[in-house]
């Protein structure tokens, strides 16, 4: 499957695939002075109440039903939501899975993938480490290549998140949505295909997408900060990118402390607990990095919640 098939065409016939496996998530609409900012309407696509604590599962169910899988199972690398969706999904659909994670890997992601069922190795520093282990592995035993974000199945997957946000919030302005690899991002874009301004959101220390764009090409960036373990490749997909050259409006930068502050807000304005990466597109919009006109209808994206409350001081 290539780039021309990750259009919305391609996500409306996989959303009714992978719906009964899993959750229509809550969308909470509040407004910006909620959160200290000027009036304004607000929503949060809450999709870290989606099974295994992020969008990713949305991914690795395209996967498990639209592939041939072989006896010897799946295989993943990630830094850690990515394993625990594979993980996940494979549990349900009775598939072996083997899954490849870095050390900076959060203990809450660690114990998820254990909890499903995986058969789980840990090692390396960064997700290039765990993939290139992940590599070996296949070679080694012929297992099912389920990428994070780079292959197509991911991509149509995450995108049922904006077939979804479309039908909750149908005058929706503007979509603002952490990126890693890009296909979360990707997905969003392809379905919106610009009739919804989307805004990435990257900490400073994993610009991915801003390089990018900046070098009007992939390129490697650094994978550094508290949310590398979700936002930490050193560089976007093949197939995101041009998707998102024409699709993605911007990419904002935020600082680490701006991500702490808004896994606080999450948590002191809505109880809800979203680990760094899943709280960084709200960091978007309360550090300033991203600043709506008055009457601008605004999403957040809330994309993951495996943590625990006291990694806020961390």
């Amino acid at each position: 499957m290539t780039r021309a098939h990750i259009d919305r065409t391609h996500i409306a016939e996989i959303e009714p695939a992978i719906r009964p496996h899993v959750r229509r998530t809550p969308v909470i609409e509040i407004g910006r002075a909620d959160f200290g900012l000027a009036p304004g309407p607000l929503a949060l696509k809450l999709e870290l109440f989606q099974h295994s604590g992020s969008f990713k599962a949305r991914g690795a169910f395209t996967h498990l039903l639209t592939r041939a899988v072989p006896e010897t199972g799946v295989v993943a690398a990630s830094g850690g939501n990515h394993g625990a969706a594979v993980a996940y999904a494979a549990m349900k659909l009775g598939v072996p899975a083997k899954i490849f994670v870095p050390k900076i890997s959060s203990e809450a992601k660690i114990a998820r993938i254990r909890g499903y069922g995986a058969d789980l190795a840990v090692g390396g520093d960064r997700y290039d480490d765990a993939l290139i282990a992940s590599e070996a592995w296949i070679a080694e035993t012929g297992a099912l290549r389920i990428h994070a974000f780079d292959q197509a199945e991911t991509l149509l997957g995450q995108g049922t998140v904006g077939l979804e946000i479309e039908q909750q919030l149908p005058e929706l302005d503007t979509l603002l949505v952490a990126v890693g690899g890009g296909g979360l991002i990707g997905g969003i874009a392809a379905w919106f295909e610009g009739r919804v301004k989307v805004v990435g959101v990257e900490p400073e220390g994993a610009p991915t997408l801003h390089a990018a764009f900046a070098a009007g090409r992939i390129v490697d960036a650094p994978a550094e900060g508290i949310a590398a373990d979700s936002l930490g490749p050193r560089r976007v997909g093949a197939l995101m990118f041009p998707i998102a050259q024409q699709h993605v409006d911007r990419v904002v930068l935020v600082e680490d402390e701006a991500i702490r502050s808004a896994q606080q807000a999450l948590w002191d304005t809505v109880r809800v607990v979203a680990e760094p990466g899943g709280a960084t597109a709200l960091a978007g919009l309360l550090s300033g990095a991203y600043q709506p006109e008055p009457g601008e209808r605004v999403g957040v994206l809330v994309s993951g919640g495996n943590t625990v409350a006291v990694d806020f001081g961390k």
